[in-house]
C-alpha cells in the first residue's frame, strides 16, 4: 500500500492535502513496521515454555490478588459473615423439615414458625439440660476437684518424680506471682467479657433472623444472586448452586446422623462407668462432632479427664478405650459408607482442610472448612463438566412480592 502511494504522492496532480495525507500514513506505517521488527527478535528469543510461565504467573497473581481481598474483607466482617454461614448450614438442614410439613399441607407461616420453634427448642434445651447438671453438681464437683488436687501433690512427693513439700510450694508461688503481675491482662479480659457476650448474643440474633428469611424468601434470594452475573454465566452459576445447595443437605443430615451415634456412644460409655456430668459430655461430643476429626477428639479426651480426676486412672484407661472404639466405627464405618456417599471428598483433603480453616480462623475455620470443600468441589465439577450448557441462559426473575425489591411493580389495570 505504502509503495503504491508513493508515485501518487510525488504527482503534481496530486492535490497538496491529499499528498500530506498520504506521506503522513507512510511514515506512520514505517514507524509501526520498526518496531514490530525491534519486539519481534525479543519475543522469538524466548522459549515457549518461558512464555507461558509469564502468562500464567500474572494471572495467577491477579487471581491470588482477588483471593487476599475476599479473606481480608471476610476476616474484617467475620461478625455477619459467621452468623450468615451458620444460618446457612441450619437452612441446609431445616428447609427439607420445612419443605415435608408443607407437602403434608401445614400452612406455609405455620410451617416456618414450626421450624423456627424445633431449631430453638433443641438446642435451647441441650443447653439447658447441661447447664442443669453443672449446676446440681457444682458442690460435688468443688469437693472431687480439692481431693485430685491434694492427691496429684501427693503423686509429687512420693511417685517417681521425688519432689519434696518445699519444692512444690515454691513451684505453685511462682506460679501465683507471675498471675499476680499479669493480672492486668485477666483484668481487661474480664472487662471485655460484656463486648464478649454482645457479640455472642448479636451473632445469635442475626443467625435467627437470616435463617427465619432463608426459610421464608430462599429460593427469590438465591434467584436476585444468580441475576448479578451476565446473562450467559447465569446458567453455570445456577446449575452449580443448586449442586452445591444438594451437596450441603446431604452434608448437614449426615453430620447429624454422624454427631448423635458419637455423643450417644460416649454418653452411654460415661453413664455405665458412673461418671457425673454425662449430659454435658454428650452435648460436647455432639457439637465438637461437625467439626471432622478435632472435635471428636477433643471432646473424647475431655471425657477421659473427666473419668481420672472423678475414678481413677482405671477408669479414664477404660474411657479411653470406649473413645477410640466410637471413633474407629465413625471412620471406619460412618465415614466411609454414610458420609463418603454424600460429600465425596478424600478423608486427605478433610484433614487439610480442617487444618487449613484452623490455622485461618480458627474454631469457625474448622467447622466450615468441610462443607466448603465438599460443595466447591461439587460446583467446579459441575461447571467444568459443561452439563450446564444445555440449559437456556434464561434470565432468573424473582417472584410477586419478593421482600427486599424497592422498585415498585407497574400496577395491573384494573378490569371494569
Amino acid at each position: 500500500m505504502a509503495e503504491s502511494d508513493a508515485p501518487a504522492a510525488q504527482n503534481p496532480s496530486v492535490p497538496p492535502a491529499r499528498a500530506r495525507f498520504l506521506k503522513r500514513r507512510r511514515d506512520i506505517e514505517g514507524r509501526a513496521e520498526s518496531r514490530a521488527g525491534e519486539a519481534a527478535p525479543v519475543d522469538a528469543s524466548l522459549p515457549r515454555g518461558v512464555r507461558l510461565a509469564g502468562a500464567w504467573s500474572w494471572r495467577l497473581l491477579v487471581i491470588g490478588a482477588v483471593i487476599a481481598v475476599v479473606v481480608f474483607l471476610i476476616v474484617q466482617l467475620r461478625l455477619i459473615v459467621v452468623p450468615v454461614l451458620i444460618a446457612v448450614l441450619l437452612a441446609a438442614l431445616l428447609v427439607p423439615f420445612k419443605d415435608f410439613l408443607v407437602r403434608h399441607r401445614w400452612p406455609r407461616w405455620l410451617a416456618i414458625v414450626a421450624t423456627l420453634l424445633t431449631l430453638v427448642v433443641v438446642v435451647g434445651g441441650l443447653f439447658y439440660l447441661a447447664i442443669w447438671q453443672v449446676t446440681r453438681e457444682s458442690h460435688d464437683l468443688q469437693t472431687q476437684s480439692v481431693a485430685a488436687f491434694d492427691q496429684f501433690r501427693s503423686w509429687l512427693t512420693t511417685g517417681p518424680l521425688g519432689l519434696t513439700k518445699d519444692q512444690i510450694d515454691s513451684a505453685f508461688q511462682s506460679i501465683w506471682t507471675s498471675a499476680q503481675q499479669d493480672s492486668q491482662v485477666y483484668i481487661s479480659g474480664a472487662l471485655s467479657v460484656g463486648s464478649t457476650l454482645g457479640h455472642v448474643l448479636t451473632g445469635a440474633l442475626l443467625t435467627l433472623f437470616s435463617v427465619l428469611f432463608i426459610l421464608i424468601d430462599g429460593r427469590s434470594i438465591w434467584g436476585w444472586i444468580v441475576r448479578i452475573f451476565p446473562k450467559n454465566a447465569r446458567a453455570a452459576v445456577d446449575g452449580a448452586g443448586q449442586a452445591g445447595w444438594l451437596t450441603l443437605r446431604n452434608f448437614a443430615k449426615v453430620q447429624v446422623l454422624v454427631a448423635s451415634i458419637d455423643a450417644l456412644g460416649i454418653g452411654l460409655g460415661a453413664f455405665f462407668l458412673g461418671l457425673p456430668l454425662v449430659l454435658p459430655i454428650a452435648v460436647l461430643v455432639f457439637l465438637g462432632s461437625f467439626i471432622p476429626i478435632v472435635g471428636a477428639v477433643i471432646t473424647g479426651a475431655l471425657a477421659v479427664f473427666v473419668a481420672l480426676v472423678f475414678k481413677g486412672w482405671v477408669f479414664a484407661l477404660i474411657m479411653l478405650g470406649i473413645v477410640l472404639l466410637v471413633q474407629q466405627i465413625e471412620g471406619h464405618v460412618l465415614q466411609p459408607l454414610i458420609m463418603g456417599t454424600a460429600v465425596k471428598v478424600h478423608p486427605l483433603a478433610v484433614v487439610l482442610a480442617v487444618a487449613a480453616g484452623s490455622l485461618l480462623a480458627g474454631i469457625p475455620g474448622a467447622l466450615f472448612a468441610v462443607p466448603f470443600v465438599a460443595v466447591l468441589n461439587v460446583m467446579v465439577h459441575y461447571v467444568s463438566s459443561g452439563a450446564w450448557r444445555s440449559r437456556p441462559p434464561e434470565a432468573t426473575t424473582a417472584p410477586e412480592g419478593a421482600i427486599w425489591e424497592t422498585v415498585p411493580r407497574p400496577r395491573r389495570a384494573q378490569r371494569p
